[in-house]
């Protein structure tokens, strides 16, 4: 039922599935053990400060004013259970104070209050993530369990949502990928030498997932508001099997 990832720097990653199961519950390892998250996630805090710059001028140029109500919301989606996810809310809410502060001349703490949704799988250690919550925290917080390729909020509830660095991973595994019998196995961790059909079944399964999770936010995005999404990205005319031995050190 439970398969593990092994990383250079000890496993990061658990899969939660049943043996016949091609929808896996991807969760980062949870608690603050060795093994933990908690413990090996410096390398995605990193990312998130390099993108801090890019992450404030979106919200300094693109952020409206007027959506700004008594109550200003903001979701992680995508989550996991260690404490990159507290930095990534800080930046965010810092940077709409920083705008209101700037624009109106008024103390934003006297005019908004922030709520913080937390999302993530329901299996995700939400009690670690919650105990781990920064006490000079500025915001009202809630764990919305779910997986972010389908609506896990009310219509035109959010201001702000945010995927940092889990945009890669897919719903579910693309048909006939872990059959040895299909013609689309694909038989290594990485994609150096697979074949047509195998891009197609990824794409096929991508395609799906990015649509729905579009319109799932689509739907849960206050009009106007903003959605910030922030990975690891391939320039135009770089092949995808060209990244592996990028990953393969990073590993």
């Amino acid at each position: 039922k439970y398969g593990n990832y092994q990383t250079r720097k000890g496993r990061v990653r658990r899969r939660e599935r049943s043996i016949m199961s091609t929808t896996p519950q991807w969760i980062m390892i949870g608690g603050e053990g060795p093994e933990s998250y908690n413990q090996h996630s410096s390398y995605q805090r990193a990312l998130l400060e390099a993108a801090k710059e890019k992450m404030n001028d979106a919200i300094s140029a693109k952020l409206n004013l007027n959506l700004i109500t008594d109550c200003f919301t903001v979701v992680d989606f995508g989550c996991a259970s260690g404490p990159n996810t507290f930095v990534a809310v800080r930046n965010i809410i810092d940077a709409v104070e920083n705008k209101y502060r700037k624009e109106t001349g008024q103390n934003p703490a006297d005019n908004i209050e922030f709520q913080v949704f937390f999302n993530d799988y329901s299996n995700n250690d939400f009690n670690t993530l919650f105990q781990g919550l920064p006490p000079e925290r500025r915001y009202y917080s809630a764990g919305v369990p779910g997986s972010f390729f389908d609506r896990v909020l009310p219509k035109k509830s959010f201001h702000i949502g945010v995927i940092n660095y889990a945009f890669h991973f897919m719903s579910k595994i693309p048909q006939g990928i872990a059959d040895r019998d299909s013609p689309v196995w694909n038989k290594d961790m990485h994609c150096t030498g697979f074949n047509k059909a195998v891009k197609k079944s990824y794409l096929d399964q991508y395609s799906v997932d990015i649509k729905n999770l579009l319109d799932a936010r689509a739907e849960e995005l206050v009009p106007g508001g903003l959605f910030l999404i922030f990975g690891s990205c391939l320039r135009d005319g770089v092949k995808m099997s060209e990244t592996c031995q990028f990953w393969r050190n990073a590993l």
